[in-house]
């Protein structure tokens, strides 16, 4: 059985709207205001803020301050102590829980239907994940900067003025990466099973990439595995101003996890505009 398709029907004497003067948004409908109304939405989610902002400063008060030989230098080359490597670890670890978390709020706008209302906008869906991304590299910006504030007062954390900016630089523009990571979470998992499932892959990475372990007191096997997991590479060239030199293989670990979370978030929005 087919059916054909039902014409509107128009009253004589209904005026149609002329449709021809209208024209697509400049940026596909990208604008400031949409941008601001995003980041207070984020800043309202209490969970979202002890996590992204408060628990990476608790960490490091606890292990940064009380690191032994904190105030000890890293070795020739270097251009911070002990405690300054702490407090880029433990930066880097609120940022990428900050933009992370910030990709992932994907899952909770799709079950709630709002993908779906804003798709009824001007609002195109590359403006709209441009959105997304800045909205979580903001929310990364003060989840760093906060972490480096308290460092600094505190005293602990002695590094070259130069490795103090090139340090919170590095540690923010490579919290992108994981910016991708949440809108890859956001659009593969439900909404009840996103937040948690990505919280434990990153205290998993974190581990895995040294974050919270020095992988030089670690066995062999164990460093070796570590250079193929997510959070290494970064983890490494967040830290090369402070040590004084890097590794070919973290940049390579950085792309290839980029180009993997950039391409599975790609994968999943085709999924999901599909079904529209």
């Amino acid at each position: 059985m087919t059916t054909s398709p039902v014409s509107p029907v128009v009253h004589p004497g209904t005026e149609l709207p002329d449709l021809s003067a209208r024209r697509v948004p400049p940026m596909g409908g990208f604008n400031l205001t949409l941008l601001g109304l995003e980041m207070r939405r984020m800043l309202r989610n209490r969970r979202t803020m002890i996590f992204t902002m408060i628990m990476p400063i608790v960490f490091y008060l606890i292990f940064g301050l009380s690191v032994h030989g904190g105030q000890q230098g890293l070795g020739p080359g270097s251009h911070g102590n002990v405690s300054a490597f702490v407090l880029v670890s433990m930066a880097l670890y609120g940022a990428v829980l900050a933009t992370s978390a910030g990709g992932a709020m994907v899952s909770i706008e799709r079950s709630a239907g709002w993908s779906r209302q804003l798709r009824l906008t001007p609002l195109s869906p590359v403006a709209y994940i441009v959105t997304k991304m800045l909205t979580a590299m903001l929310l990364g910006a003060a989840s760093v900067a906060a972490v480096f504030v308290v460092g600094a007062i505190t005293g602990a954390a002695d590094m070259t003025f130069a490795a103090w900016v090139l340090c919170a630089v590095a540690t923010w523009l490579g919290s992108l990466m994981f910016a991708a990571f949440g809108l890859f979470m956001g659009y593969l998992l439900p909404t009840e099973n996103v937040m948690q499932v990505q919280s434990f892959a990153l205290v998993i990475f974190a581990f895995a990439g040294g974050l919270f372990l020095d992988l030089t007191q670690m066995p062999g096997w164990y460093q070796t595995l570590a250079q193929f997991t997510p959070l290494w590479g970064l983890n490494e060239l967040v830290h090369a101003p402070i040590a004084g030199s890097t590794d070919t293989m973290a940049w390579l670990n950085v792309v290839a996890w980029l180009a993997v979370f950039v391409a599975g978030a790609a994968w999943r929005f085709r999924k999901d505009t599909a079904r529209v």
